[in-house]
């Protein structure tokens, strides 16, 4: 059996500017790098505003596990299944991170026949959004310390700055640090600390601008630190916004590849749902939607993290709202969350199919009760599934009265994801939705953070030391009681404690930390034990990957 890098090696791709083509993009708005990728213009993303928008799909996923479930590889198969039965479409992906790429995951740009290519460029380098938005985000801690170093004018209590520097790599010796060591010719020593790039706030900002002035607004409003005196302190206080632009102009458009199939596909931006909101770029979406008549978009890990933050931030901030929602599954997951262990997952169970069912059950009714949309569950099959499990699974949802489509996309490419793609198109043309946000703008920021703890993640309250419950109320105090709350906690529970699989309910969900970021417009709660800058695995993926004796990278997926 071929890897999936060897899958992708072997792709008969097409040039970047005849994928392109077939979209009505003209040459001119497209940037090519390379042969196979290329960025579309900006100037072009605003001739598209006025055009009649196409429908959304929204793929999202149970709860991870450590047997995979495949929601990107779900959303390229979808994309592709949908062009094959004769319907205009596109998919929209999250670019992804080094971190990962060399840490626990490997590649990431989907599986098996349901790839988007070229694979390698897109798990490593790309076309450099993430090195612009690091740099971004390191100018800025370096005009930070720089403008104390000379006088401190604007009277920055160096106890008080809340800007981190970033790196895209998991590495946890850089999660406290002191910097500026050395003398007076260093600068002033201070406590400091690196999140991971797509923990940092300007990849936030660059996923939700809509043009390079929004941008430029964003970054302005970003918030460094606080004075002696306890007032905010802001990158336009510093006069960095501008050059931060200037880093990011190419970094805001968004990026064209093609899966397998030869289909398009915009991969653009990258911020974890766990830590981050978790969507690939509104410029992206938008301009997907005012070229195809259906897009097929991701949101990160399960749906109680990705889809809610999708709805609650993404869809609040822009307008945007899905038609229907994939709920992406596979047995095996299933019966991990029904409490078999990784080695015997390929053996059948039914009982533990049956236990695990709480797990998906639960994402189902947060799509349809607290989002109000239709939803499917799409069954990524695996070769180890037997005929009595999906049996079992489609029993179950179909008391819990939710359709079940096994698709079989990772063997066969868009073919074996039809009957999803027409399940999905009959969805979007019979099926009412009673969209809806989970929570109201005006709700006080606690109630907010409680509202998802209580009614997405069935937790019976939330939790907060005193200085953590004072900072959320000078928050309040301060203005910032409108924005939405994006809240990172571990990806593999309902609850705060990845080791809780299933559907736990009555527990407490006890925030850490908390951070504002003020030119995303949202609030950041820190949860249980999750980290913003991850660290490696005791045998990271980047033990495998390689070069062989001709220069093809081996070992990436």
């Amino acid at each position: 059996m071929r890897s999936d890098i060897e899958i992708a090696q072997n792709a008969s791709m097409q040039k970047i500017l005849e994928i392109g083509g077939r979209l009505g993009i003209p040459e001119d708005h497209l940037e090519p790098y390379g042969h196979y990728k290329a960025k579309l213009s900006l100037d072009f993303i605003e001739s598209l505003k006025e055009r009649p928008k196409g429908k959304l799909i929204l793929t999202t996923a149970i709860s991870p596990t450590p047997a995979g479930e495949g929601k990107t590889t779900t959303t390229v198969g979808l994309g592709d299944a949908l062009n094959k039965i004769g319907k205009n479409a596109m998919i929209c992906l999250r670019e992804p991170s080094l971190g990962p790429v060399f840490g626990m995951k490997g590649g990431a740009a989907g599986g098996g026949q349901s790839q988007v290519v070229p694979m390698e460029d897109i798990n490593l380098h790309f076309t450099g959004d993430f090195t612009a938005i690091a740099l971004a985000n390191n100018l800025l801690s370096a005009m930070l310390d720089n403008h104390i170093h000379h006088g401190n004018t604007l009277d920055i209590d160096t106890r008080r700055i809340t800007w981190k520097r970033v790196v895209d790599m998991n590495d946890r010796a850089l999660r406290e640090i002191v910097c500026s060591l050395g003398g007076p010719g260093n600068g002033f020593p201070r406590q400091d600390g690196f999140d991971i790039v797509v923990a940092s706030e300007i990849m936030a900002i660059l996923c939700l601008s809509t043009s390079l002035e929004d941008l430029k607004s964003r970054l302005g409003n970003i918030i460094v630190g606080y004075t002696r005196t306890q007032r905010a302190v802001r990158a336009s206080d510093l006069d960095a916004h501008g050059a931060m632009a200037v880093l990011l102009r190419d970094a805001m458009k968004p990026n064209l590849v093609q899966t397998l199939e030869n289909n398009p596909a915009f991969v653009h931006g990258g911020p974890f749902a766990n830590i981050a909101h978790g969507c690939n770029s509104v410029m992206a979406t938008q301009a997907a939607l005012s070229l195809c008549d259906y897009v097929v978009t991701e949101a990160g890990f399960g749906a109680d993290l990705g889809a809610e933050k999708f709805i609650d931030i993404k869809c609040r901030k822009t307008g945007l709202r899905p038609d229907v929602v994939v709920i992406v599954a596979t047995v095996r997951a299933l019966k991990f969350h029904g409490g078999v262990e990784l080695p015997n997952l390929n053996k059948e169970d039914l009982d533990a199919v049956r236990r695990g069912m709480k797990n998906l059950k639960r994402h189902v009714d947060n799509v349809r009760n607290n989002f109000g949309l239709p939803c499917v569950v799409g069954i990524n099959h695996f070769t180890f599934d037997t005929d009595a499990e999906v049996q079992v699974l489609e029993e179950e949802m179909q008391r819990h009265e939710t359709p079940v489509v096994v698709s079989r996309h990772w063997a066969e490419g868009g073919k074996g994801a039809e009957a999803l793609a027409r399940k999905v198109i009959d969805m979007i043309e019979t099926t009412e939705d009673h969209f809806k946000l989970v929570y109201e703008d005006t709700l006080p920021l606690w109630d907010k953070i409680k509202t998802v703890a209580t009614n997405i993640y069935g937790a019976s309250d939330i939790a907060a030391s005193s200085k953590i419950r004072a900072q959320i109320k000078k928050l309040q105090d301060d203005g910032f009681g409108h924005f939405p709350v994006c809240i990172a906690k571990t990806q593999y529970s309902f609850s705060t404690d990845p080791n809780l699989r299933g559907a736990p309910s009555g527990h407490i969900v006890t925030i850490r930390e908390i951070r504002l970021a003020a030119g995303a417009e949202f609030i950041v709660a820190v949860c249980g034990d999750v980290m913003t800058m991850p660290g490696l695995p005791k045998v990271p993926s980047a033990v495998k990957i390689d070069l062989d004796e001709t220069g093809r990278v081996t070992g990436l997926f």
